[in-house]
C-alpha cells in the first residue's frame, strides 16, 4: 500500500489573521487590500506585545510548525510519524482558531 502524499501547498504559518467565515471576505492573505493587511499585521503585533495568551498561543503555533517542517523533510514517514504529523496539524489548527478568537474579540471591543 502506498502512503498518502503530503500536501505542502496549504501551509499556513505564520498564521493568517483572516477570518474565513465572513461573507464576501477575502479568502487568502494575498487577496486582502494592502491597508487591511497592514492593519491586521499591526493588530497581531500589538497583541503579541500586550496579550500574554496570544503570545503563548503564537509561540506554541510556531513550535508545532517547526516540528511539522522537520517531519515533512523526511522522505518516507513511519506510521508513528504520520500519526504525529496528523496530531501536530490538528493542534496547530486549534491554536490558530484560538488566536483568531482573540483577534475577533479584540476587533469587536474596538468597534464597540
Amino acid at each position: 500500500m502506498t502512503p498518502p502524499q503530503r500536501d505542502n501547498t496549504n501551509r499556513d504559518y505564520p498564521p493568517s489573521p483572516i477570518p474565513n467565515h465572513r461573507l464576501g471576505a477575502a479568502t487568502s492573505w494575498e487577496e486582502l487590500p494592502i491597508m487591511e493587511r497592514n492593519a491586521q499585521e499591526e493588530l497581531k503585533a500589538h497583541l503579541m506585545a500586550t496579550n500574554d495568551e496570544f503570545q503563548r498561543l503564537a509561540s506554541q503555533h510556531l513550535e508545532y510548525a517547526k516540528q511539522l517542517d522537520a517531519l515533512e523533510a523526511i522522505p518516507h514517514l513511519t506510521y508513528e510519524q504520520e500519526l504525529e504529523e496528523t496530531r501536530l496539524k490538528k493542534m496547530k489548527l486549534r491554536l490558530k482558531d484560538q488566536m483568531e478568537a482573540i483577534l475577533s474579540q479584540y476587533r469587536s471591543q474596538q468597534v464597540a
